[in-house]
């Protein structure tokens, strides 16, 4: 009898842990959700950049768009694996900025920053709005060999290297 109860407690407890990461996604500001071209990112930043300041965090900007597969791979990656979302969201504030050539290149804003060798391209600011770090994202890309994808550890590495110092 125990054994029957366990076998149908278990799809209902993985139904409840898979749902964890979309409850924090939705949690977050809208302008870390997606790449939606109708936002203002300047406007939107302003808003990471108080959120980075109240919370001891750096701004993660995310430069990308629906239509870039290399963005989906990178998105998914934070959905899958938990130490990585949890090293992400404990130490910046997340981003979206849409960059498509032709709906909507966001120019103005991001000519202030250094030009992106492609997409998803990070950057890195401190909470006053410096750049830190302006980061091509296939240097976090697996070994072609190893298949299609990025490199947990070395995203990983990344996040730990551009993360705020705390408690020096």
């Amino acid at each position: 009898m125990r054994l029957s109860r366990l076998v149908l407690a278990a799809p209902l407890a993985f139904a409840l842990l898979s749902t964890t990461p979309a409850l924090a996604h939705d949690a977050a500001p809208i302008w870390s959700h997606s790449f939606d071209p109708a936002r203002d990112p300047a406007a939107d930043l302003k808003q990471a950049l108080a959120a980075a300041k109240a919370e001891n965090k750096r701004v993660l900007i995310d430069v990308g768009g629906d239509w870039c597969i290399w963005c989906k791979l990178l998105d998914a990656k934070f959905e899958q694996e938990a130490d990585l979302r949890q090293l992400r969201d404990a130490n910046f504030v997340v981003l979206k900025v849409h960059y498509d050539k032709k709906v909507n290149q966001n120019e103005a804003f991001l000519s202030q920053y250094p030009k992106a060798a492609g997409y998803p391209h990070l950057y890195v600011l401190d909470s006053s709005g410096k750049l830190l770090q302006s980061q091509d994202t296939s240097l976090l890309e697996l070994p072609k060999e190893q298949g299609k994808g990025h490199d947990s550890a070395k995203i990983k590495a990344f996040l730990t290297e551009w993360a705020p110092k705390r408690g020096a």
